[in-house]
């Protein structure tokens, strides 16, 4: 039941990651494009661990069945959202020339 959690939230992560993607439109080069997937991978990868965990911390602190996939959700959604503003803050940096 913890990928429950990723199934609601895997078209958020998908609108979320186009974005990250597709804006700034320029420059688009090799380097970008390997950053951006590793940076998306590892985005959804910290998500999915994440989730595990928060369903985890869930289960064991609350007696509810509901606080478990709620724990989940705030914990996947908490990671993808650190790697991607990580994501952002590490873009112009990295790719300089």
């Amino acid at each position: 039941m913890a990928w429950l959690s990723l199934l609601l939230f895997l078209p958020w992560f998908g609108v979320m990651g186009a974005l990250y993607w597709w804006f700034p439109r320029q420059p688009r080069h090799r380097a970008r494009t390997l950053f951006d997937t590793v940076m998306l991978v590892l985005a959804l990868l910290v998500s999915i661990g994440l989730m595990h965990w928060g369903y985890r911390v869930g289960a064991a602190e609350v007696a509810d069945g509901l606080w478990k996939q709620i724990m989940a959700v705030l914990y996947a959604y908490g990671g993808f959202l650190a790697v991607m503003v990580l994501a952002l803050l590490l873009r112009p940096r990295v790719l300089q020339h």
